[in-house]
This record gives structure tokens, C-alpha cells and sequence, in this order.
């Protein structure tokens, strides 16, 4: 009569098998060990990309910032605007050459 071949049968390791199992467990354990190391690598790895693409949003966002600021004082730093700013002080463009003054040493 046939033997009938169930799921025990398949996952009987028998002696040899076991004899073979704990000959290799360091090399079984050494594997897993490696194994571990590079899961938590690329995890590591990962993080550091979405720190890296997040601090390159707030860099652009900072440059567009720099810019905006950069433009708005050109635009107040020109004559016309600070002429402008100032009129309520009293002060106003002079319309004629500034007249050099001249002083003799005395000696």
C-alpha cells in the first residue's frame, strides 16, 4: 500500500535534517543578523531623503523670500521713492550743483 503524504510528512525534518539545522544555526543566525541590519540601512536611508527634500522646499522657499525682499528694497532704495518718504520731514532734491566752500590756512 502507498504511503499518503499529508502536511506533517513534508514538515518532518527527521534527523539528519535536524542533525543538518544545528550544524548551520550560526550561519542561519549570522544571515538573519545581516538581514536585520540592512531592513533598519534602507529605513535609515529613507529618512534621511525626506529630511534632505524637505530641507530643500524650505531652501526655495527661503530663496523666494530673499528675492521678494531683495526686490521690495531696490524698489524703496530708488530716488523717487525715498524723495517721497522724506517730503513730510521737509526735506526735499536739491535743483541746483552743491556750491563748494573753500577755507584758506591761515599761517
Amino acid at each position: 500500500m502507498a504511503k499518503r503524504n499529508t502536511f506533517s510528512t513534508y514538515t518532518d525534518l527527521g534527523f539528519w535534517g535536524s542533525k543538518l539545522l544545528l550544524n548551520h544555526l550560526p550561519f542561519v543566525l549570522f544571515l538573519s543578523f545581516i538581514t536585520m541590519i540592512y531592513i533598519a540601512n534602507s529605513h535609515l536611508a529613507e529618512r534621511n531623503v525626506r529630511n534632505i527634500q524637505i530641507l530643500q522646499k524650505e531652501i526655495k522657499e527661503m530663496r523666494w523670500h530673499y528675492l521678494s525682499i531683495q526686490s521690495e528694497n531696490m524698489y524703496n532704495s530708488q530716488r523717487s521713492e525715498v524723495a517721497k518718504k522724506v517730503k513730510d520731514l521737509g526735506l526735499r532734491s536739491l535743483n541746483e550743483r552743491p556750491k563748494r566752500l573753500i577755507v584758506k590756512d591761515e599761517e
